[in-house]
């Protein structure tokens, strides 16, 4: 599904000079991808901030660490696995973001809470990182990893809610992670399955019709699911769904199912039109020194040529290194 969603309300009013700005604003993350580490990192000079300490909450990230903030590409999925090296580069780090260990360094943040890891959902921003297994095929993954939140993390006290409750977020969180779905891209048609936690809820809309989801079974793991009576092995179900007045019915189990692990059967959140290149970057070298130093040049786009050219100062023994990218669709 094509995502950016005031990139595509552009598109639909035939604005083509907004929708250029803004589906290329979508994609400025990779711009932040550091390859060597599999982190988005402030950049200088055409390099990293260094030292780099992914739990470090810093000037760089705001209420939050490059934990929290590498994942954070819901309007680009799709491009952001590519980017990190497909699905099994994008598994690994979600994982080792959920096993690391649960401390943060550098600068106090009262935001930073409800840590399973480095995952923080006491801070809105991790809140759709859970769900991101589904985009890889292991939803049971997802399926563990929200039944621990919701069971783990939230309790009936007045200390119930394991961080600032902005705006209502803490709680929506939990509503509808309960139901069993949850909105990881705004805008899109499609809502990303979790687990249930009730038997039965059901939700009255506001055209007069009823959406129910049923579960069977006390397990975390969803063993099958039916829509209106229908096999339903999407990870996901869609708006229209919801809207038309359905019944989401799941037969639960006490261990991993292989349910909706085929590629097919997968969400989607991904920008078609690239219509961006992100500026290449020192790999090795030093960014300042008195007499020489080696560059070492890269850069994380597909298909794309690396130039680059010297400049001497007249009269002084200094060459200055010009460097851009060309892709074949620009030239």
């Amino acid at each position: 599904m094509t995502t950016g969603p005031i990139a595509q309300m552009a598109q639909v009013l035939n604005k083509p000079d907004d929708y250029k700005t803004y589906i290329q604003r979508a994609q400025y993350y990779k711009n932040l991808y550091n390859p060597a580490t599999g982190f988005l990192q402030g950049r200088i000079r055409n390099t990293w901030f260094a030292p780099f300490k992914p739990e470090e909450v810093n000037f760089n990230y705001t209420e939050a660490n490059a934990w929290q903030y590498s994942l954070y590409t819901p309007q680009d999925i799709s491009g952001h696995i590519k980017l990190m090296g497909g699905n099994a580069a994008y598994e690994k780090h979600l994982d080792e973001m959920f096993i690391a260990p649960m401390k943060t360094s550098g600068r106090h943040q009262a935001d930073i809470t409800g840590l399973i890891g480095q995952y923080a959902h006491g801070n809105q921003p991790s809140h759709h990182m859970a769900y991101l297994y589904n985009y890889v095929g292991k939803p049971y993954k997802t399926q563990e990893k929200i039944h621990e939140i919701l069971t783990t993390l939230y309790h009936n006290l007045p200390d119930g809610i394991s961080g600032n409750e902005d705006c209502g977020q803490m709680s929506a969180w939990y509503v509808l992670s309960s139901l069993g779905f949850y909105p990881v891209t705004p805008g899109s048609n499609q809502y990303i399955i979790g687990t249930p936690l009730f038997d039965k809820a059901t939700i009255n809309l506001e055209n007069g019709k009823q959406f129910t989801v049923v579960k069977h079974g006390d397990g975390e793991y969803i063993a099958s699911a039916k829509a209106n009576s229908q096999p339903h092995n999407n990870s996901y179900i869609s708006h229209d769904l919801i809207m038309n007045g359905s019944t989401l019915a799941f037969e639960m189990s006490n261990e991993a199912t292989d349910w909706g692990t085929v590629q097919e059967n997968w969400p989607e959140s991904s920008i078609k039109d690239e219509l961006i290149i992100t500026p290449p970057f020192i790999e090795k070298g030093k960014i300042a020194f008195a007499d020489s130093t080696v560059v070492h040049l890269n850069q994380v786009n597909e298909n794309a040529t690396m130039f680059y050219s010297e400049m001497s100062l007249p009269g002084k023994n200094i060459k200055i290194l010009l460097l851009y990218l060309m892709q074949e669709h620009y030239l």
